[in-house]
Formats: C-alpha cells, structure tokens, sequence
C-alpha cells in the first residue's frame, strides 16, 4: 500500500446498482479512461459518481487498490473528492462527490455548453493550478496526473475546477526527478519529451495545463477536425 494507512469506505455492489437504476443509461454522465461513469443517489441522499471499471482495461486488483489509496490519501479543495470503493469478484468500481456542472470540456464546448464569464474563466485557472501544484509538491505522495485536460476537470455548483481520473496517475519518489513509463495520455496535450520518449516529469502535467488555459482562453477546443489543416490544432493555430 505504498506507507499508506488511509483506507476508503466500502460499498456493497448492490448499493450502487440500487443508488443507479441499475446503472440506467439515463444516469451515464460519460465514458472515463478506465470505463463508464454513471450519477447516482445513495440512501442517505448523497448524490455520487460511480466510475465503473470496464474490464477492458486490463487493470489488476493491486494496481486498482493503489490507485484507490492513493487518492483517499490525497485531499484538496481543488480534487474530486472520494468516497469509496467496491471490490466483488470482477467488479471494481470508484465512488466520487457528484460535481452538478460536470466537465470543463462540457461547459465550454458541449450541446449545454455554460455561459462563463472572464471573471470565472480567470478564476477556473488558478484552482487548476493549485490543485497540480498540491499533487506535485505538498502531498505527502507525489503523484503526476499524465492526462490533464479539460475533460478531467470538473465544477462543482460554483463552479470552482476540480481534477479529476486519477486512473493515469503514477507515484514517483522524492529522489527521482523523471521516470520512463509506457505513454499513456491524450494526443495534444502531451508535452514532447513524454510522447517522444516516455520520459515523465510534472512538467508533461504543466504542458497539460498550459493546453486547457489555451481552451478556457480561446474558447475553442484543443483540436477540431471541422477546421483547415494549419488550424485543426490549437497550439498550431496559436
């Protein structure tokens, strides 16, 4: 368990197929990196977000209980909060805090797409930021996130950012300052050195960053094929 003690709250399979209609295609808030993930209402009342592990993903029962210590152990204002987990047989799924304005990419370009004023887009940046410098620096575990997006941040009702999929993340210790790994992530959004060469530092997480200001700033998305050829990519077009 990587020194950590922290330990999330275990639901029963049954609990999350009742809180989501049995995982009712009317409550599928979209498709994550490691499978569906599906609103839904617990007894007591609290809303969630159960992230489905599709088996697809070929991800092993130690690598998804590391994943779910890390992020019980790792708390910020600035972080999908999680609740707990469900372990039963095959079954792996994740349980968050349900954000209401669901994702950045959503609520700038989506079919519903919010109306954000400067003022929040400006204020979108800085809880980004602090929500990676707090993964990178001040977390007891340093973790690289691998894939920062706007699709991997979330609103709450105020619409203050939240990061979230911690599925990519990977945990370096404090004596090494880049690591080589298999490149996991979203084209456009990888900084050169991680693409090209797999090498993985916070930086590739800055790159990242630095992609969605872009977006929240331009207002148009990282690529869009409907455009001319010099213009499909946003760091091209810029």
């Amino acid at each position: 368990f990587l020194g950590i003690d922290t330990k999330p709250y275990t639901f029963s399979y049954g609990d999350l197929k009742d809180a989501t209609n049995d995982f009712s295609p009317t409550n599928k808030l979209g498709e994550g990196g490691f499978g569906p993930v599906y609103k839904g209402i617990l007894d007591d009342g609290r809303v969630i977000a159960v992230k489905q592990l599709s088996l697809a993903s070929h991800q092993g029962k130690a690598q998804f209980i590391a994943e779910i210590a890390t992020i019980s152990a790792v708390q910020h204002r600035n972080l999908v909060k999680l609740y707990g987990c469900c372990i039963e047989g095959v079954k792996r799924l994740l349980v968050y805090e349900y954000l209401e304005n669901k994702s950045l990419d959503q609520a700038l370009f989506g079919d519903n797409k919010l109306s954000l004023n400067w003022a929040t887009r400006f204020e979108i940046c800085p809880g980004l930021a602090r929500g990676l410098a707090y993964l990178h620096e001040e977390s007891r575990i340093r973790i690289i996130h691998r894939d920062v997006k706007a699709s991997n941040v979330l609103l709450d009702a105020d619409l203050n950012p939240k990061i979230s999929d911690f599925g990519l993340a990977k945990l370096y210790d404090d004596n090494k300052t880049r690591m080589s790994t298999r490149v996991a992530g979203t084209i456009g959004c990888l900084a050169s050195e991680y693409a090209m060469r797999g090498h993985l530092t916070e930086k590739a997480d800055v790159f990242g960053f630095g992609v969605v200001a872009l977006e929240i700033i331009s207002g148009r998305p990282n690529s869009d094929s409907t455009l001319e050829d010099e213009q499909i990519y946003l760091l091209e077009w810029v």
